[in-house]
């Protein structure tokens, strides 16, 4: 379960923490619940942000308002979230970023090397070697999250994508690829050559390196 603000010492609690060390410093569910202030009788602030945090990973740029409203959370809390992210979108363009060396995807993803679980994140892009968008499209290991191909091209497809990269974080231990990261690579890029969406790269990523299958001749 999660603790709830008050219950945290003084130092720890996410406004403290930004005022203290900056918003950098911060992990994405303690940002959320900055922006949604507070919880409800259902359900404390740090466990509505992890929910709404789960929720945006897994939508990308495609989320709507009616994905943020869940039991005891309303419009008011949703549309707030949501307005900071159109406010952030249409400085940053992510949608507008080329993907011209790895370094380039490294800036999209590098927040997830924070998250204790592996995160499998897709990122779709188009003949211009742009970011159309990102979707987080497995959580756990990839010998555990069981990664349909069909979970990644659906995606792909439904966007017109050109072409797609995986990345996904180690949270612990090395960044080479284990077995089952070479097997899964290997899977996603025969399906990509079948519904005519190629596979780009698959980068294995922690806080502070990175391995490219593309840049390592594994691909």
């Amino acid at each position: 379960m999660a603790k709830k603000v008050m219950d945290m010492l003084e130092a720890d609690r996410p406004r403290e923490k930004l005022a203290r060390l900056g918003a950098a410093a911060l992990k994405d569910e303690e940002l959320m619940a900055i922006l949604l202030g507070s919880g409800n009788a259902q359900m404390d602030v740090m466990t509505m942000a992890k929910a709404f945090v789960k929720h945006i990973d897994g939508k990308g740029l495609d989320i709507k308002l009616e994905d943020l409203i869940m039991p005891g959370v309303g419009a008011a809390k949703a549309t707030k979230v949501l307005a900071a992210l159109e406010f952030a979108r249409r400085r940053i363009k992510p949608e507008g970023l080329r993907i011209l060396e790895t370094k380039d995807v490294m800036q999209l993803v590098q927040h997830f090397a924070f998250q204790r679980q592996e995160h499998v994140l897709c990122i779709t892009i188009n003949g211009a070697n742009e970011v159309i968008n990102t979707h987080t499209v497995a959580v756990g290991g990839l010998d555990k999250a069981g990664l349909d191909p069909r979970e990644v091209f659906s995606r792909a497809v439904s966007e017109k994508a050109s072409g797609v990269i995986l990345a996904h974080n180690h949270p612990e231990g090395t960044i080479e690829p284990s077995p089952s990261d070479q097997d899964v690579t290997r899977k996603i890029k025969a399906a990509g050559q079948i519904v005519g969406v190629p596979l780009l790269d698959h980068i294995i990523f922690n806080r502070k390196e990175y391995y490219s299958f593309l840049e390592n001749g594994m691909l």
